[in-house]
């Protein structure tokens, strides 16, 4: 799959832009266990023209994690074309448009998934967008607004002839937030549509290779996104990159998982500061997958959630494996 002159290979499997989830050191941990792209989190246009310090930090980008890409969103056509070009300046891959965020301080707004109440804007922000920049710029978005109002296989279309290289569909309306099941079957409808000439990629309730394997055969999309799946679990690229080359995936040894939990703490620390690097690290650690199912654990959980100090978590860390896996 190639987006613009980008060359991803056969069956790209990409990390999804997360807020306050795909900062600098995720991302290269994702791409360092297989992920193909990855992406940022999502940039306010309008914050990033007021040069928002905070705003700004997010365009920081490794040259270990490309390629890469920036998402923006906004509800304002000036803004977003004048974010992009800041945004270019910064050097990814490719610039993304967010026409899917469903939270209500941005879809409320009228922007991310809000946009999906306001095609014409949609469009006219795509299209002063691609003209804006010379980098590749392609949109993430959603089936629709709700069950009454499922329009992707129309609007895939028109998204393209703006220009974008790419799309990214999350297979729920923003009405159903991250609730329910993820739908595949209109992304599939769109990648069948003949007039699609662009790489269409599914995104939604990826959590286990063989779901991958199975959105690739069943509904023919060039590529994948992992969000929430890879939240905690890093390692989820390794084995669905392995099972879709070989059929079959190896788990990485929980000593290597518990390796990268630790390295995520510490990157954290080192990217913020220790208390707020810690209050960052505790989603991670309260999803990740090597943790679920261990007896008298909540405790444990408890204890580790509420550490404060890199000493504390890392001295409970220990005590976890030990226990459990020594």
């Amino acid at each position: 799959m190639k987006i613009g002159n980008i060359d991803l290979g056969d069956k790209p499997v990409m990390l999804a832009p997360m807020e306050d989830v795909t900062d600098p050191s995720f991302r290269l941990i994702c791409h360092e266990q297989g992920a193909a792209m990855v992406y940022t989190e999502f940039v306010s246009s309008e914050a990033l023209v007021r040069n928002i310090a905070s705003t700004a930090r997010k365009l920081h980008i490794d040259d270990r994690e490309r390629p890469v890409a920036i998402q923006i969103y906004g509800r304002d056509p000036e803004a977003m074309v004048e974010a992009a070009k800041m945004v270019e300046d910064a050097g990814p891959d490719l610039i993304d448009i967010n026409f899917g965020c469903p939270v209500k301080k941005v879809a409320g707004k009228g922007a991310g998934a809000g946009m999906l109440r306001d095609i014409p804007k949609m469009l006219a922000i795509t299209e002063a967008v691609v003209k804006a920049v010379s980098l590749p710029v392609t949109v993430k978005t959603r089936l629709g607004w709700d069950c009454e109002n499922k329009i992707i296989t129309d609007l895939g279309p028109r998204l393209q002839d703006c220009g974008i290289a790419a799309i990214t569909v999350h297979g729920r309306t923003r009405s159903q937030m991250y609730t329910g099941e993820a739908d595949w079957t209109l992304i599939g409808e769109l990648k069948a549509d003949p007039r699609i000439e662009i790489p269409v990629i599914g995104n939604g309730d990826v959590t286990t290779p063989e779901r991958a394997a199975d959105v690739f055969e069943k509904y023919g999309v060039d590529g994948i996104m992992i969000g929430r799946g890879a939240i905690g679990s890093t390692w989820i690229f390794h084995d669905v990159c392995q099972y879709l080359k070989e059929g079959r995936w190896t788990p990485l040894p929980d000593a290597d998982k518990f390796a990268l939990i630790r390295r995520q703490i510490k990157e954290s620390i080192d990217r913020i500061d220790e208390y707020r690097g810690i209050l960052h690290i505790r989603r991670h650690l309260a999803a990740t997958p090597l943790f679920k199912g261990l007896p008298d654990f909540r405790q444990t959980r408890i204890r580790m959630l509420r550490a404060e100090t890199a000493d504390e978590l890392g001295h409970i860390i220990s005590e976890i494996e030990e226990k459990y896996f020594g």
